[in-house]
């Protein structure tokens, strides 16, 4: 009887547990059925993948909107986008000397909103050994690069052992806009500054813009500056905008300026700008405003093309596109500013002497302070770099036409 008593006892409780083993089965199959997320296979799926890391490189030399917009198409391709920065020596091996230096577009291309992270000192062409470090170390997927031609001074092409491991993808180029093309408008704004134009600055220019006639436009004044014709669609700059708007009570820190030719001095102001609030908003000059304090010639940059590179930082949080030239009570009021900044190097830092003094109104309700700018660099420092190394600059452009002619055969 005992031993009967016991077998019994054992298949209950054998019975008990597979019945709530099925019941509790049932419940994870039903949890799953209605969070598809919590599955065990979903769990061990979303462990095993991994981030698409893709890779871009270039120069960034006068980094501007059409390389920001190939960052943006790259990282688009994928999930991190990691950019190598082609050193000094390569570029200058290869097209000639650089504009500016290796430090000052590292701090460029780590400005822009579509990177993740930044490679210095990579070569000017895709060779097998920085190919498998590039696959094996950084665990790049795909490398990119723009549908314009890269032709390497012996003819070849710089992608093609990427493109022989399958593991090259390819991006639109920006239209109307180039490095020479800007270096064209430069020197054509050194020219006009001059009561004569000098012989080697004439040759350099007709050497950027690749001997073509550049278009021009008075505006009634007969200062006869370039313009560009760029015009950006709603598009665009949605593209290049943040979809993040100001909280309530967000600190909100004001800059402005042209904000022409963005360079290294333009991002480290505004990275110290943005440290002191919540979120930035940058103000962008009409090219009416710049031309009528800085100078007919100015601005090289048209609005829409100096509002995509503001846009195109990190640190930007939003943009006015034409803002005035005085920040007045009622702007401050509209745009719950909290704080209005200005750097100590500028092309414009003696706005103080002015008969208009542009911040008159938040230096009077205390909220205006003066900025220590961690770089001196202005537009004007980039245009004479590239004056003074005129003939390097023309020997580099026409060795680039060289390479564009020999692709095109």
């Amino acid at each position: 009887m005992g031993s009967d008593g016991g077998l019994e006892s054992s298949k209950r409780f054998l019975a008990t547990w597979l019945i709530g083993g099925v019941v509790a089965g049932l419940s994870v199959l039903g949890l799953c059925a209605a969070w598809p997320q919590l599955s065990p296979l979903a769990i061990v799926g979303k462990k095993k993948k991994r981030p698409i890391r893709v890779y871009m490189d270039g120069c960034f030399d006068m980094m501007h909107y059409g390389h920001c917009n190939a960052l943006r198409q790259a990282r688009a391709l994928g999930d991190q986008l990691i950019v190598g920065v082609v050193s000094d020596d390569e570029i200058t091996t290869n097209k000639g000397p650089p504009v500016t230096p290796l430090h000052e577009r590292m701090l460029m291309v780590s400005a822009v909103k579509w990177v993740d992270e930044v490679i210095p000192d990579a070569p000017y062409a895709i060779t097998e050994e920085f190919m498998r470090k590039l696959f094996d170390e950084y665990n790049i997927d795909y490398i990119i690069h723009g549908d314009d031609p890269c032709i390497l001074p012996d003819g070849t092409d710089a992608y093609a052992l990427a493109k022989k491991a399958g593991r090259y993808k390819q991006i639109k180029r920006t239209e109307g806009v180039s490095s020479t093309d800007i270096v064209g408008r430069m020197l054509l704004c050194v020219r006009e500054r001059t009561s004569g134009d000098s012989p080697s600055h004439a040759s350099l220019q007709r050497q950027f813009s690749h001997g073509h006639n550049q278009k021009y436009d008075d505006g009634g004044s007969g200062s006869r500056t370039r313009v560009s014709h760029f015009l950006p669609t709603s598009r665009r700059i949605v593209q290049f905008s943040n979809e993040k708007a100001a909280g309530p009570d967000a600190r909100i820190v004001y800059i402005d300026g042209a904000f022409d030719l963005f360079h290294a001095g333009h991002v480290e102001i505004l990275r110290l700008a943005r440290g002191l609030g919540d979120f930035l908003l940058v103000g962008i000059h009409t090219d009416q405003t710049v031309s009528a304090n800085r100078g007919a010639h100015r601005p090289i940059m048209n609005l829409h093309e100096r509002s995509l590179s503001v846009l195109a930082c990190r640190y930007v949080d939003e943009v006015i596109i034409g803002a005035p030239w005085e920040v007045s009570r009622d702007m401050i009021t509209t745009f719950n500013i909290s704080l209005i900044v200005h750097g100590t190097v500028a092309e414009d830092d003696d706005f103080e002497k002015n008969e208009r003094n542009p911040y008159d109104v938040p230096e009077s309700m205390g909220i205006f302070k003066v900025l220590e700018s961690p770089l001196d660099i202005t537009t004007s420092t980039i245009i004479k770099r590239i004056v003074s190394n005129h003939e390097a600059y023309q020997k580099r452009n026409e060795r680039k036409g060289e390479s564009e002619r020999r692709s095109e055969n």
